[in-house]
């Protein structure tokens, strides 16, 4: 096969890719549509209601290092293939649920180990096989896509609840989910050498790793062990917990319900939450571009504080309609939605090397506990107290937090990465070896 071509392959796994995220993001858009629904029709308090979305977020979180050690057994092709058929049948099952239990079972278990299989871990192992060139550009529009996705389906769902009731935007879903499944059978490919072609901006080749048998979650594993005895991992997952809490377990899943305790219509406050995916988008790819040449530290204290003091005014800006002060919110807090990713994910690559990706899942893990813990924590919060404000301050407090971790992080005064976690267990003495000025 010829190595000179117009467009590189890598340009199509990129655009299959987002698709794919684009897809799986529609069942992760409902959760802030449907709590009031699912509140009125069952009676369910609002904090349990919440707990189904941690069960989701904590899944789609652990998932996450599994599925990319799993791509590396399998291929990408096959567990993403897998992952969207989990998200269609865990969305599409809520259509029968008479119980609580079972919401957490299909929109907790299924679809959190569904959308998990292709989380931000998906994104750095495409990116990192795939491109050498605008590798943080791309990272930054695959991140775009999936958060962006995520958010602008909100305004078609809030629609079709209002008017068909939450079931029929749970079969929506469902079918978007599988509808992407033949597209990734056909197009999409697990190595730029299965072309044989180098990575995008690539000169050489690189060969395929063996496959190595059952050794997908131990790999995982091992280097979240290895990880765990770096001080940069726990600067790094510290601070990506703060950005979950702040974005997909706080706004992601109680904006509409806080906007809508200020008198402001359901389908109004998911249509401001759909210009935050539309302005994320803006963002996230201008900080993949910025990612490629600042100082990633510099970028992640920034967005961090820049996030903090945003949370901090927002109580005061609910209103039964849009103000111009909200709206300034919105678009401020939308290009600042995930641009957190590209930055976090070029420092997981320099710190860790080669199982940047798999350690990056770990991280993202962090991400997802603390989503999940600001979901269930805001849920009481609004039961208990009547108001959102607390959780709001709360937040707010924690990204100025985060942007100090982020600060603390320091350069590498040595070329190449922490360690690397060999592909199948090694005896001791050949395993990963930390440097002293990293631990």
């Amino acid at each position: 096969m010829s190595r000179h071509r117009l467009i590189h392959p890598a340009w199509l796994v990129a655009a299959v890719t987002f698709v794919a995220l684009v897809g799986a993001a529609g069942f992760r858009a409902t959760p802030s549509v449907l709590l009031h629904p699912l509140h009125a029709e069952f009676g369910w308090p609002l904090a349990t209601i919440s707990a189904a979305v941690s069960v989701n977020l904590i899944l789609y979180g652990l998932t996450a290092p599994f599925a990319a050690a799993l791509m590396d057994r399998f291929g990408v092709r096959r567990v993403v293939a897998g992952a969207l058929v989990l998200v269609s049948a865990g969305s599409g099952l809520t259509v029968f649920m008479t119980a609580s239990w079972q919401l957490v079972l299909c929109w907790g278990v299924l679809v959190g180990l569904g959308t998990g299989s292709m989380a931000l871990a998906f994104v750095a192992t495409v990116t990192g096989r795939w491109f050498v060139r605008h590798r943080g550009l791309v990272t930054g529009v695959l991140t775009a896509g999936g958060a962006a996705g995520q958010l602008v389906f909100l305004p078609l769902l809030a629609v079709v609840v209002r008017d068909h009731g939450w079931r029929t935007a749970a079969l929506i879903v469902a079918a978007a989910a599988l509808v992407v499944v033949p597209l990734v059978g056909w197009l999409l490919r697990d190595h730029p050498a299965d072309l044989g072609l180098p990575p995008y901006g690539g000169e050489e080749l690189v060969p395929v790793p063996a496959a190595t048998g059952g050794g997908a979650a131990s790999r995982a594993l091992r280097a979240l062990a290895a990880a765990a005895r770096t001080r940069p991992f726990w600067l790094l997952a510290g601070g990506f917990a703060i950005c979950g809490a702040t974005t997909n377990g706080l706004v992601g899943t109680h904006f509409i319900p806080a906007a809508h305790d200020h008198g402001m219509p359901e389908t109004t406050a998911a249509g401001l939450l759909a210009l935050v995916g539309l302005f994320d988008i803006v963002g996230t790819v201008a900080s993949g571009w910025l990612t490629d040449r600042v100082d990633s530290r510099l970028l992640l204290g920034a967005y961090y504080a820049l996030r903090g003091a945003s949370l901090l005014v927002l109580p005061s800006l609910f209103a039964a309609t849009t103000g111009p002060s909200m709206l300034v919110f919105i678009v401020f807090y939308g290009l600042d939605w995930v641009a957190t990713v590209p930055p976090t994910v070029a420092l997981c690559r320099e710190y860790f090397g080669a199982s940047g990706p798999v350690v990056f899942g770990w991280v993202f893990a962090a991400h997802q506990f603390g989503a999940a813990l600001a979901a269930t924590a805001t849920g009481l919060v609004r039961d208990q107290l009547g108001s959102y404000a607390l959780a709001w301050y709360v937040a707010g407090a924690l990204s100025v937090g985060a942007a100090v971790l982020s600060v603390l992080l320091r350069r590498r005064r040595t070329t190449g990465p922490i360690f690397e976690v060999p592909p199948a267990p090694v005896p001791a003495a050949a395993g990963w070896r930390l440097r002293p000025e990293d631990a």
